[in-house]
């Protein structure tokens, strides 16, 4: 069975996310999606409610298991055996980091890291600048699946209220 990770914070999930989970699940058998933990990083949304909201927008993939992680993400990959690690890429500026850290996971447990661009409409897109431009009165729905974009709204408004 071809296993592959796709790791992040997905504090919230956006469309560039689903992108890169989606192409993903074309590709393997098994797509974990690791939600990892930073404990110096305050979310705006809990580990369970993220999880809850990957779950929801991938429901329909079929092969995509949800957790969560704490620690160096070749330690998940090697507990459950994936080989794989994916990452979208959305400027050179992440492949400048994104490259010391697959040269890094390599060395420490020989797992393979692809990177897969991330589609044109979505290069510019990260969690932080829809939470931020979202708080600021900005529309976002276009760049959130709905469900996501329903629960980044309550949220705000329960942080603001």
């Amino acid at each position: 069975m071809r296993r592959a990770v796709c790791p992040g914070s997905f504090d919230p999930i956006t469309n560039g996310h689903l992108d890169i989970i989606e192409r993903a699940s074309r590709l393997y058998d098994v797509v974990h999606v690791a939600v990892l933990i930073n404990k110096n990083k305050k979310g705006m949304f809990s580990i369970d409610e993220r999880i809850e909201l990957i779950e929801q927008t991938t429901a329909q993939l079929g092969n995509i298991k949800v957790e969560s992680h704490t620690g160096l993400l070749v330690d998940f990959c090697r507990d459950r055996d994936i080989p794989a690690i994916i990452k979208g890429l959305r400027a050179v500026s992440d492949f400048d980091y994104e490259l010391q850290m697959a040269q890094m996971n390599h060395g420490l447990t020989g797992v393979e890291t692809l990177f897969v661009p991330t589609s044109p409409t979505y290069s510019f897109l990260s969690s932080t600048l829809v939470k931020e431009v979202a708080s600021l009165g900005g529309d976002v729905s276009h760049l959130l699946p709905e469900t996501v974009h329903g629960r980044l709204v309550a949220r705000i408004a329960e942080l603001q209220g």
